[in-house]
C-alpha cells in the first residue's frame, strides 16, 4: 500500500530543550497561535498539563506537513503518545489570491525572507480573503490517548509549535499547504512575470451631452462595475508649500490627521465588504481620550504626539503606556490599564477557580488581590482581570504598571509572559 504522504512536503524539527522560566511565544504570531489553542480548548486543566509537559521537554521531534503537525509526547510516567494537531489547508484559489497580493508589495516578500510575519502582511492577506493565522475552532486534535478534545499531549505539542513559529513563520505556511521553497519560487516567478508584462493602457472617453443623456436614459448601457478596493490607503496631498499657514494652523498636524483618516476609511471599507459583516456587532464609538490613543498609535512626530497627550489628559509617559495597551488589545486593553473596577460576582468566581487550577500544588506564586488586580508579592509582575474574564500581564517599569502582552484565557500563561521579561 502506498504512503499517502509520500509526495507531501515535510519538515522535521529536533526536540527542543525544556522551556523553564520563559513564555512559549515571544512573537505576536506565536501568541496568536496559542490564543487559537486557548479558544479551542474546553478544559483549562489540559492546557496546564500541556504547558507542564512542554516545559519539561516531554515533546519529541516535531513533524510539520500541510494540514498536520505530529510529535510523540511522553507522560510523567514515560508513557508515549502520538499527538496530532490539524489545521485546514488553504485552497488553490486562496493561495492564488495570497501570492497575487504578496507580489504587489515588495515589503511582504522581504519580510518573509527575513523570517517575519508583520501584522500588515496578515491584514492584507485577510483583505484578500485569506486567513493565515488559525481562528476559533481551527486547531483540531487527534491523540493516541483517545481524548475527544485537546488533551495534555496535543496541548503540549501546540505550545512547542508556538516556539517553532517564533523562529520561522514558514512553519505556519507549510501547515497551510505550501513549503518554503515552493512558495518562494512561485513568488519569484510571479514577480518576474509581473515586471515583464506591465502594459500601460490609455482609453479615450467621448463625452455625452447632459441633455441627450437625460432624454435617452432608458437606452443607455448600465453603469460599470464598482472598482476594486485599493490595496492600501491613498496618500493625502502635501501641505508643505511656500505659503505661510494661517494663525493657529499646524500643517504637520493636518497632514497626520489626513493620513490617519485615509487609513481608517480604507480599513472600514475593507471590513464592510467582508462576508458576514452585517451580522457583526457594531464597534463602540470611541471617546475623545480613547481616540487620541488610537491616533498616537500611528507613531506621529513629537509635536503631534505632545498635542495628543495634552488633549487626552495624559502626560507623555502615560500616553506611551496607553498606546502600548491599545496595540495589545484596543479599547478593551486600554480600559484594563486605566480602570480598576470590582469584577462582577460570577466573573470573580471563575477567576478564582482559574487561579486555583492554573498551577501545580506548591508552584503557584503568592498573589495579593485588590479589586480586579493580582500582584506577585515581592515581585514586579501583576495580573489584571478584564470584564470578559481574560487575564492581562503587567510589569512595573519606572514606578508604573505597564502592559507587556495581549490577554490570555489562562492566568499562568499571562504571568509567564510578564515573568519572562526579567
Amino acid at each position: 500500500m502506498s504512503d499517502p504522504y509520500e509526495n507531501t512536503p515535510e519538515r522535521v524539527f529536533a526536540a527542543l530543550p525544556p522551556a523553564q522560566g520563559r513564555g512559549f511565544a515571544q512573537s505576536w504570531w506565536g501568541q496568536a497561535w496559542l490564543k487559537a489553542l486557548e479558544d479551542s480548548t474546553l478544559d483549562l486543566k489540559q492546557l496546564k498539563t500541556g504547558r507542564r509537559l512542554a516545559r519539561a521537554g516531554a515533546v519529541g521531534a516535531v513533524s510539520v506537513r500541510p494540514g498536520r503537525v505530529t510529535a510523540v509526547v511522553n507522560d510523567r510516567d514515560h508513557t508515549a503518545h502520538r499527538a496530532d494537531v490539524l489545521l485546514p489547508e488553504l485552497s488553490e484559489e486562496q493561495w492564488d489570491r495570497f501570492l497575487g497580493m504578496a507580489v504587489e508589495r515588495a515589503g511582504h516578500i522581504a519580510a518573509l525572507l527575513d523570517r517575519e510575519m508583520p501584522p500588515h502582511l496578515v491584514e492584507d492577506a485577510a483583505s484578500a480573503g485569506v486567513e493565515l493565522l488559525p481562528g476559533l475552532g481551527d486547531l483540531e486534535a487527534e491523540c493516541g490517548c483517545d481524548a475527544w478534545d485537546h488533551c495534555g499531549h496535543t496541548a503540549a505539542l501546540c505550545y512547542q509549535v508556538a516556539r517553532l513559529l517564533d523562529q520561522d513563520p514558514f512553519v505556519l505556511l507549510l501547515l497551510r499547504g505550501r513549503g518554503e521553497r515552493e512558495l518562494l519560487d512561485e513568488l519569484q516567478l510571479r514577480s518576474v512575470s509581473q515586471a515583464e508584462t506591465v502594459v500601460v493602457r490609455q482609453e479615450t472617453h467621448t463625452g455625452v451631452d447632459a441633455a441627450e443623456a437625460y432624454a435617452a436614459g432608458e437606452i443607455l448601457p448600465p453603469l460599470p462595475e464598482a472598482p476594486d478596493v485599493p490595496a492600501e490607503p491613498g496618500l493625502p496631498p502635501s501641505l508643505d508649500t511656500e505659503t505661510e499657514p494661517a494663525p493657529g494652523v499646524d500643517p504637520s498636524a493636518l497632514e497626520f490627521l489626513a493620513a490617519r483618516a485615509a487609513g481608517e476609511a480604507h480599513r472600514l471599507l475593507v471590513d464592510a465588504l467582508r462576508a458576514g459583516h452585517e451580522q457583526r456587532v457594531a464597534e463602540t464609538e470611541l471617546t475623545a481620550a480613547q481616540d487620541a490613543v488610537r491616533l498616537a498609535s500611528g507613531g506621529p512626530e513629537v509635536p503631534v504626539a505632545a498635542r495628543l497627550a495634552e488633549g487626552s489628559g495624559r502626560d507623555r509617559e502615560g500616553l506611551a503606556l496607553a498606546v502600548r495597551s491599545w496595540e495589545y488589545g484596543g479599547a478593551a486593553a486600554l480600559d484594563v490599564l486605566e480602570t480598576d473596577r470590582p469584577a462582577e460576582a460570577e466573573t470573580l468566581a471563575r477567576a478564582r477557580a482559574a487561579l486555583e487550577s492554573a498551577w501545580e500544588e506548591g508552584e503557584r506564586p503568592v498573589l495579593r488581590a485588590s479589586r480586579s488586580r493580582w500582584t506577585v508579592v515581592g515581585g514586579q509582575s501583576q495580573l489584571r482581570l478584564g470584564p470578559d474574564g481574560r487575564w492581562w500581564p503587567f510589569r512595573k517599569e519606572r514606578g508604573r504598571w505597564a502592559p507587556v502582552g495581549p490577554a490570555s484565557q489562562d492566568p499562568a500563561t499571562a504571568l509567564a509572559l510578564a515573568d519572562g521579561l526579567e
